[in-house]
């Protein structure tokens, strides 16, 4: 079974898919080590890690590199977080995907953002139609800021969440991602009315996974989450060595110089 058909079936359980996003190799052979299926990215700690701030702002021969990084070093199904395809030409998104599908991934997210859905939709097209020429395939996870840059007001996001549903599926897309959406009611209502897998993000006040497989959900995933905490460390960390140079500063819950060589010991060098 070839990875991608691997991912999608990780999307037809009732308890949904959990991607604690990676931002790097080292953080997706680690999150790999643990027991996670499938490695997902998250464009903001990619960004973060590259040097430069989130945004549709990565050079996208810089997101190339670090997902042949990361594929290197992975055995399980990696989907990319590539924003809005770094293009607003579909036919220039679906060549940008093109070369992330050459080099072995899984799946993609794709935003719509500020972007008229239409936009979105010509996009998903162009990229289903680009891999079903290489005679490849790919997981396309449309993701929709309908909740998360409020597109519209509150009472109608549910609604404009379905219908930019529909459109995306009938564009090839494989799965709707709803980042911010959090409220029980809605989430059902969009998971009942959408035939695509639904995707959600962990923030604050999010019912726990069960909960959510039985409201209908189908993925949950950190997003930028996990890196925010782990820079958010980092910074106390740093800001105690350099007021005291303190060692014990260093010591805490560190993980173990063997064994985070040992993540590493069967990879084969590039």
């Amino acid at each position: 079974m070839s990875n991608v058909s691997t991912f999608r079936e990780l999307h037809e359980n009732s308890f949904p898919l959990l991607l604690p996003n990676a931002w790097d190799a080292g953080s997706a052979r680690l999150i790999e080590s643990l027991g996670a299926p499938a490695i997902a990215t998250t464009s903001a700690g990619f960004a973060w890690a590259l040097g430069y701030p989130d945004g549709r702002i990565l050079p996208f021969d810089e997101v190339v590199g670090a997902v042949r990084r990361i594929v290197r070093v992975l055995s399980v199904p990696l989907s990319v977080d590539i924003e809005h395809g770094y293009s607003d030409d579909p036919r220039t998104v679906a060549d940008h995907v093109m070369r992330l599908v050459d080099l072995g991934i899984a799946g993609i997210n794709i935003e719509d953002g500020p972007d008229p859905a239409s936009l979105l939709a010509s996009k998903i097209e162009a990229i289903k139609n680009a891999v079903a020429k290489s005679g490849s395939d790919l997981f396309v996870n449309a993701r929709s800021d309908v909740f998360l840059a409020r597109l519209v007001e509150p009472s109608k996001q549910p609604e404009e969440s379905i219908a930019r549903g529909a459109l995306y599926a009938s564009s090839g897309a494989d799965g709707l991602f709803l980042p911010a959406l959090v409220n029980a009611s809605d989430i059902e209502t969009i998971a009942e009315a959408t035939r695509l897998p639904l995707n959600v993000m962990a923030v604050s006040g999010l019912a726990d996974a069960a909960t959510l497989g039985k409201l209908g959900v189908r993925r949950l995933s950190a997003g930028s989450g996990i890196s925010q905490v782990v820079l958010g460390k980092a910074k106390s960390i740093a800001q105690d060595f350099l007021a005291n140079g303190r060692a014990d500063a260093l010591d805490d819950q560190p993980l173990a110089y063997s064994a985070i060589q040992g993540l590493f010991a069967n990879v084969a060098a590039a």
